[in-house]
């Protein structure tokens, strides 16, 4: 049986064990192709000799399930290593599998691509038991796998970054892979030549994937608006949501509010005053001079040690992350409903 876990496909692929047949499935198809990409070019010594590297279509496949075990078992007109690669198919991919690892060919790789499969899934159970076989899941990408990426992606074009500008990006990436990637390479082309990314080169390429979403939590919950964090908070789960993304977006905005409150407490000056105009994007400017104003110093404190603990907690305990940061969030909104922010 070889089941990998999500956290260690990147370190296998590295290793690129012997196997008959790669699966690659998951929610993130952007990171399912991505994957499967890498793994059958690297199979082969030239990935663009149609003879070596062999693309088939999934429902072709799955409506003859013996051109799989030809294809793999088919050797090159000058010898050498052979990959084929297999599309994602709504049909029963099954039976040409069983087929192919119970005749596994000596010289060929077979990638494959899928959807998300649950655990239950005949085709995710026929890999994940076969010992020539590896089932590797692609899920959406965390806080750590999109700094990966971002690293990855600068260091390839020559770019430089510092740690406040790495962290800028990855809120602006969302859970899918191809989508981060693209708004990366319109970054890349963007400060060509320049040497250095900066924040303000990220605030005019990338595209907010899924930090609207996370303003639309964080502003839902330091302006004690329910209906509107739920709604945001609805739409991160469904992008495969990374709570410590989320509760790491919500403390920074804690922290950048008690300095705004403080300011206004110490300097004796109006909350519009004290919240620059280019802080962010204008459509949040009024809500969030509304928290300055409806909270105190010493609330806010409050909150960020609450927001603390939870960052810690999904830490410690991934399993329980989502609850863990549901209910910091929920506590907050609580406590600025209960001060009349609207």
């Amino acid at each position: 049986m070889v089941a990998v876990k999500a956290g260690d496909v990147e370190a296998s692929l590295r290793r690129r064990p012997k196997a008959a047949l790669y699966l690659f499935y998951g929610p993130d198809t952007g990171l399912v192709s991505e994957r499967a990409r890498r793994a059958a070019r690297g199979a082969v010594t030239d990935p663009e000799d149609p003879f070596q590297l062999v693309r088939l279509d999934g429902d072709a496949v799955a409506g003859d399930p013996g051109r799989l075990v030809d294809e793999a078992g088919t050797v090159g007109l000058f010898g050498g290593e052979r990959a084929v690669w297999v599309s994602a198919s709504t049909r029963n991919l099954v039976p040409a599998v069983q087929a192919l690892l119970e005749a596994p060919p000596g010289g060929a790789l077979v990638v494959m691509e899928a959807g998300e499969l649950a655990r239950n899934a005949p085709l995710r159970i026929l890999c994940e038991k076969a010992p020539n076989a590896l089932a590797l899941p692609c899920y959406a990408d965390g806080v750590r796998e999109l700094g990966a990426l971002v690293d990855e992606t600068m260091r390839e074009a020559g770019l430089s970054l510092g740690r406040d500008v790495r962290e800028h990006i990855v809120t602006h990436l969302g859970a899918d892979r191809a989508g981060s990637r693209s708004e990366l390479e319109k970054l890349v082309l963007y400060a060509a030549g320049t040497g250095q990314v900066t924040a303000a080169d990220v605030d005019a390429v990338i595209g907010d994937i899924s930090a609207q979403a996370i303003d639309g939590v964080v502003d839902g919950a330091f302006g004690g608006r329910f209906a509107g964090l739920d709604r945001a908070w609805t739409r991160l789960s469904a992008e495969g949501l990374d709570a410590g993304m989320v509760i790491g977006a919500a403390l920074r905005h804690a922290l950048q509010l008690l300095k705004w409150r403080s300011a206004m407490e110490t300097e004796g000056r109006g909350a519009e005053s004290v919240v620059p105009e280019r802080a962010m994007h204008f459509s949040r400017r009024d809500g969030v001079v509304r928290q300055v104003s409806g909270w105190s110093a010493a609330a806010i404190g409050e909150a960020v040690d609450e927001l603390g603990r939870a960052q810690l907690a999904v830490r410690r305990q991934p399993a329980l992350a989502r609850e863990t940061a549901r209910q910091a969030l929920w506590s907050v909104a609580t406590t600025a409903r209960r001060a009349g922010i609207r």
